[in-house]
């Protein structure tokens, strides 16, 4: 339902379609109102990892990760209900992930099925990321800092 067109491959554009979409699909619902949007998508050597389709392909992409440096990025919109006006914006940060094994990654594996990439950098308990830079929250999901600016553009 939220998919942008066929032929978009850059994903920056893709995440903003993205979170665009989402954000739209909720004005026309709510009809009043801010609608925030938001979706994530993991990147690595160009290629969009979105969320896992199952247990085995969560495997596939925490093997493919771990060890690795990747990109984070979340495409945020907002969209005013009541008068239709846009904004879009997007985060990017760079996360480098420790090495993993396979036991690690077998047991990780198919408790982020609803993640991109299929890891949680919030989990405490399954400490995978070794370095973040640029907006940890955007990493998490949501980059705050980046919503606050939005939300500080919007005229008074």
């Amino acid at each position: 339902m939220f998919e942008p067109p066929p032929g978009i491959l850059d994903p920056v554009t893709y995440a903003r379609k993205l979170a665009l979409a989402k954000a739209r699909v909720v004005a026309k619902q709510v009809g009043t109102g801010l609608v925030l949007g938001a979706d994530t998508v993991v990147v690595l050597k160009g290629e969009i990892l979105g969320k896992p389709a199952d247990p085995a392909d969560g495997i596939r992409m925490l093997s493919r990760l771990q060890g690795t440096t990747h990109k984070v990025i979340t495409g945020v919109a907002l969209v005013d209900a009541a008068t239709g006006k846009e904004k879009v914006a997007h985060a990017v940060s760079t996360v480098t992930m420790k090495p993993l094994d396979l036991k690690t990654i077998a047991r990780l594996a198919p408790k982020h099925l609803d993640k991109a990439g299929g890891y949680a950098a919030q989990e405490k308990k399954d400490p995978v990321i070794k370095k973040v830079v640029g907006s940890y929250t955007n990493v998490v999901g949501l980059p705050m800092e980046l919503v606050k600016k939005l939300l500080k553009s919007l005229p008074k």
